[in-house]
């Protein structure tokens, strides 16, 4: 692995870890249930107060950049599972399913 890849793959990490618009409870990405990441995420933007945007977005944001940053390394059904928890997410706050 070259010096910049690495270097990437600890940054999205740590964005992942120590995130400073949310606190994501620990392993949220490898919950089985995508109604539970749903709820977990939107427990920490909602509890959070350094986001800059509302709490739907920051969590959706959050979904998104570990799905983007992971996906070509993550197993088909984990990405089943996320892809769901984007639905539930939406659902929870009242937003319309895709």
């Amino acid at each position: 692995m070259a010096g910049d890849e690495r270097r990437r793959k600890r940054w999205s990490q740590e964005v992942t870890e120590y995130s400073n618009a949310l606190d994501l409870e620990e392993d949220v990405f490898l919950k089985d249930d995508p109604k539970a990441v749903a709820k977990s995420l939107k427990a920490s933007a909602e509890a959070s107060s350094r986001r800059k945007s509302s709490p739907f977005r920051s969590a959706m944001s959050m979904l998104t950049f570990y799905l983007n940053r992971a996906g070509s390394n993550l197993p088909e059904e984990r990405k089943a599972v996320l892809e769901a928890a984007k639905n539930e997410l939406r659902e929870l706050y009242g937003r319309p399913r895709r």
